[in-house]
């Protein structure tokens, strides 16, 4: 659930990835089988080493190419599981997935099974995976799946709110007006809504939270999910507010958002916000008003004597 930094890769990494090279650097590999390839996509641990599985293990020592988000991470797991790959070790992340998939594929083709791991938990969920699977199902190449720990569906469960229906929104625009206009497409959405976020912009996030969804909305903060220190913070978004507001966040953190309830009623004041966030990038009030009102089916003329109060 990390956001993606650039990777310390090994000194090989750009080299050519053609089957001869898989076998070549181990005489232990098996025979590659052109036609007989796969992927799977397996979950790793969030923060306690104890949730790897047993496939997990039994992968990482029997796959022919593993490919990974931070081939540095992957060093650190193998190490505390105690795992001896046998298959050769390199790096996929978003600065390389476009030029690195197709290889991958190719390697696949010609016999090879590929894992993929991303940081943690599992891929392609909010991690890279989605391209490498889209262009799998194009070139009908196998893939499945090693499944294991969930920072969003272990966010979820903890959160206390309704886990019936749910979608998982990723991390919110990090620029105040896009992530305002996200969360303003997300003001009438019935479902639990899970986010992630980094610690430096939770503050930021959850007043937002609270502008555009109001102080009582129902909310979770988890922090460390797994680890030590993990952390669970439970109530309405005005009691998380205040608690950010006097708090040292680190770690990594999930933030569940209660859905909105049936029919709920707005007042003009419950859309000032908004319009700010219009104005400030270079709205007039009145253009803001209107655009917001028009958005909101609020009352411009009162929507507008809401902000003029607001100010005073």
């Amino acid at each position: 659930m990390t956001e993606p930094t650039d990777k310390t890769e090994h000194s090989d990494d750009d080299a050519p990835l053609l089957p001869e090279n898989l076998t070549s650097e181990d005489p232990g590999s098996r025979t590659l089988i052109p036609g007989n390839g796969s992927i799977v996509l397996a979950a790793t641990p969030i923060g306690n080493m104890g949730d790897a599985t047993f496939r997990l293990v039994s992968l990482l020592e029997s796959a022919d190419v593993i490919a990974a988000e931070d081939t540095r991470r992957l060093q650190r797991l193998i190490r505390s599981l105690e795992v001896s790959p046998r298959g050769r070790t390199l790096s996929y992340h978003e600065h390389n997935e476009a030029s690195r998939t197709p290889e991958l594929l190719d390697l696949v083709d010609a016999g090879a099974t590929l894992l993929l791991v991303t940081d943690a938990g599992m891929p392609s969920v909010s991690d890279p995976g989605f391209r490498l699977v889209e262009a799998a199902a194009e070139r009908n190449i196998t893939v499945t799946v090693a499944p294991g720990p969930s920072a969003v569906l272990t966010a979820l469960a903890l959160s206390g709110l309704p886990t019936d229906r749910f979608c998982f929104e990723g991390f919110l625009p990090r620029k105040t007006g896009e992530r305002a206009a996200r969360l303003a497409d997300l003001r009438t959405e019935r479902r639990t809504m899970v986010f992630f976020e980094a610690p430096h912009r939770l503050e930021a996030m959850i007043r937002a939270l609270h502008s555009e969804f109001g102080a009582d909305r129902q909310a979770c903060v988890t922090r460390e999910l797994t680890k030590r220190y993990e952390e669970v913070i439970r109530g309405p978004l005005q009691h998380l507010l205040e608690w950010v507001e006097g708090n040292e966040i680190r770690g990594e953190i999930a933030v569940v958002v209660g859905g909105a309830p049936e029919d709920a009623p707005t007042e003009p004041e419950d859309h000032v916000h908004a319009v700010n966030e219009l104005m400030s990038q270079g709205l007039r009030l009145k253009d803001a008003v209107a655009a917001v009102a028009e958005d909101r089916r609020v009352s411009k003329r009162e929507l507008y004597a809401a902000v003029v109060a607001a100010r005073t």
